[in-house]
């Protein structure tokens, strides 16, 4: 009868010579099983750090983003009721989102159905799909919202670009902006990182008075209200945030909030 032993299983393997093939096999097997095994531990427990480390970088930059804006700093220090506060909305209705949370909004938008699905006529920032919740930033003063902070994103010329943008109480004028994350192409597109730029957008309008979106980032140095300077030899990187300011402080992305908010529903 066969010895079916472990113990003796293993002893059988060790006593065989190194070149075997069934004592290769085994320790290749073996030690493609035991790595598997710590790179599924490792990711299993550096996975909250690793969300950790993201939100509190978010974080750090929306805090540099409110410091950044001429006149916030007083207001907070002066205000003592301004608060900071966030909010999953959902972007169709303007409204804020009944029932996902900041805590359960990942796990939401793994949900294929949480997604939009955008026309080519309504994608400016080409992006494919829109989530339908997102989670917002609103420094409130009493009843009224004072600055909006939203995250916006959309395709550059190499890749994703990610950053929060600003909005006065007014809805109509950009507070500032924050590149949170970009792989554009270095001393041209990248530039958008530079803190001389992204200063640019501070009271720069959206919108003119009739409601009609204006923003663009001109091809040279600015000439209104509504542009901010153009970027030198990275044109297609200028567009591309001419186009994801534009799609999403428009209709398809925060324009019913914006709307809610203009209205003090918030």
């Amino acid at each position: 009868m066969a010895d079916l032993n472990p113990i003796s299983a293993w002893r059988r393997l060790l006593v065989l010579p190194n070149e075997s093939r069934t004592k290769t096999l085994f320790v290749a097997f073996l030690t493609a099983v035991v790595c598997a095994v710590v790179v599924s531990a490792a990711t299993v427990i550096l996975r909250p750090i690793q969300a950790a480390n993201r939100a509190a970088e978010v974080q750090v930059r929306l805090e540099a983003l409110l410091t950044a804006i001429p006149g916030m700093a007083d207001l907070l220090d002066e205000a003592e009721d301004a608060t900071l506060v966030s909010v999953v909305v959902n972007l169709d209705t303007g409204h804020a989102a009944k029932d996902v949370t900041p805590e359960t909004l990942e796990t939401a938008l793994l949900d294929t159905a949480n997604w939009t699905a955008l026309t080519p006529e309504q994608d400016l920032a080409d992006i494919g799909n829109r989530p339908d919740f997102v989670r917002v930033y609103m420094l409130r003063e009493a009843d009224e919202v004072e600055l909006l902070v939203l995250p916006i994103f959309g395709a550059g010329y190499n890749g994703r670009i990610e950053a929060l943008i600003a909005l006065r109480g007014d809805m109509e004028t950009i507070a500032g902006m924050t590149v949170t994350d970009q792989s554009e192409t270095p001393g041209l597109g990248a530039r958008i990182e530079e803190p001389a730029w992204q200063a640019e957008f501070a009271g720069t309008r959206y919108v003119d008075d009739s409601g009609e979106m204006r923003f663009a980032v001109a091809h040279g140095p600015s000439t209104s209200d509504y542009e901010v300077d153009g970027i030198t030899g990275a044109t297609r990187t200028s567009n591309a945030m001419t186009r994801i300011v534009r799609f999403w402080l428009g209709p398809t992305g925060y324009g019913p909030l914006i709307e809610s908010v203009r209205d003090g529903e918030f």
